[in-house]
């Protein structure tokens, strides 16, 4: 067993290796087939974080340093900066040594040393995306440090967003940045065809569609646009439901999956409306919203920053929670797409330092919250949002505290079940929907992608 689950590990890597030199986007590393307790029984046990004290011990030598792995310079290495700044104030000697590297490439270091067994080669602290969370902890248990008595207080972080690094009720991840769904809409588009904001607050998908309606009737513009042979908005509705693609025991469910199916009729019902139109890239979709091709669109609240490119629409967008579900058991108005949490290495020199700094800046400082906001970084620590700072009016967003608002809606995603395979489902998923909206029977494509998964996972 153990030489199997080794060369499934090994192939990933090989694989992982290969996207990272292309710059695309990696998936995780494929975990073992049987369940977890297997992979488990062959390597050793990620050892538990000690509870971070008011004082953090130095290292020998009176060493106060950690180096941190992460990507993007202007948002996660920029908030680790932050973070260190704020950390000084009462531990003058920490520094940080940040080490800018993308994802793809962390995700392969991360799969070459665990099944090399030479952790020496990997940082203290590491951010990871938070799909690959599961993944990762279940295929590599001896990399990630259980963080769930370190001190950090996890009750004040999202239920949605801890759960991504949740695996057998222990926490191995902190909360990071915000992935809260927005829906974001042009008002002055939406005016046109005798509606608001409002109009468009605490609604189901059925008013969605119908409002739509009015405005391609009134303006000729789609409410939103989605690329292609992705499933974003699928994802984002079937969260929104506390529904998954895998059962609490691992296993797929899609078949059998009720809401899925509801999630699929309704993402049909509006490309069949033209309420919803498709494009071939990111860059296309990105473009339709810039341009004023669509009157909206729903994602990650991320997304605001590429609205806010479109400097000439100041004024003219506004934010809001997502549609529900119609007929789905658990339907709320709010769902979560994209983000991340930072892990601790077991490979960790001074675990207590990296766990009373991650407790006290990303964990438990409103200082560190409002230093990164100007650069789109927003708090799903819910504390942070009764700050001052994020009760700042957006002009851009007609003036609307955005900040705030995200933040609240963060604290209302339901949880969900990410499951070891998550990267293989959503791709089993993304092909059927696309068939479905091309005719195909959709029972039939519920049943190949469940059989697509199981061959994955076997």
């Amino acid at each position: 067993m153990k030489r199997k689950i080794l060369a499934a590990l090994l192939a990933s890597t090989m694989v992982l290796s290969l996207v990272g030199c292309g710059g695309g986007s990696a998936e995780a590393p494929a975990a073992p087939a049987a369940d977890s307790g297997a992979a488990t029984e062959e390597a050793p046990a990620a050892e538990e974080a000690p509870a971070a004290d008011a004082e953090a011990p130095a290292a020998a030598g009176g060493e106060e340093t950690l180096t941190v792995w992460c990507w993007d310079p202007a948002f996660n290495l920029n908030a680790m900066y932050e973070a260190e700044k704020v950390y000084q104030k009462d531990h003058p000697n920490f520094k940080l040594n940040v080490v800018e590297i993308p994802w793809d490439d962390i995700q392969t270091k991360v799969t070459t040393a665990a099944t090399s067994g030479d952790l020496s080669t990997l940082p203290d602290i590491f951010l990871m995306q938070d799909n690959a969370f599961q993944k990762n902890v279940l295929a590599f248990p001896d990399v990630c440090m259980d963080l769930t008595n370190s001190g950090i207080d996890y009750s004040q972080f999202a239920a949605g967003k801890t759960a991504y690094s949740v695996i057998d009720g222990k926490n191995y991840g902190v909360p990071f940045d915000n992935g809260a769904v927005v829906a974001c809409y042009r008002t002055d588009l939406l005016e046109q065809a005798g509606l608001t904001i409002d109009d468009f607050t605490d609604i189901t998908f059925d008013q969605y569609l119908e409002n739509g309606k009015k405005v391609l009737e009134a303006t000729g513009k789609p409410l939103i646009s989605m690329q292609a042979g992705e499933c974003d908005l699928i994802m984002m509705m079937l969260q929104s439901a506390g529904a998954s693609l895998f059962n609490d025991d691992g296993t797929a469910n899609i078949v059998n999956n009720e809401t899925l199916k509801i999630v699929m009729e309704t993402y049909k019902s509006l490309k069949d409306a033209g309420v919803l139109t498709e494009v071939n890239s990111w860059d296309e979709y990105v473009g339709d919203f810039v341009s004023g091709n669509v009157a909206g669109t729903i994602n990650g609240c991320w997304i605001m920053a590429s609205i806010q490119t479109a400097e000439d629409q100041k004024g003219n967008w506004a934010i809001t929670n997502m549609p529900s579900l119609v007929g789905a058991s658990g339907a709320t108005n709010y769902s979560n797409n994209g983000g991340s949490s930072w892990a601790v290495t077991t490979k960790c020199a001074n675990p207590e330092l990296a766990c009373d700094f991650l407790a006290k800046t990303f964990a438990g400082s409103n200082e560190l919250y409002d230093n990164i906001l100007p650069s789109g970084a927003l708090a799903t620590w819910a504390p942070a949002g009764d700050s001052s700072a994020y009760g700042e009016p957006n002009e851009f967003f007609g003036g609307d505290a955005v900040s705030a608002k995200i933040v609240d809606f963060a604290t209302k995603v339901p949880t969900n079940i990410t499951g070891a395979y998550y990267y293989e489902a959503r791709n089993a998923v993304a092909t059927a929907i696309t068939n479905y909206i091309n005719g195909s029977d959709l029972e039939t494509e519920l049943q190949t992608a469940e059989q697509t998964v199981n061959f994955n996972m076997q």
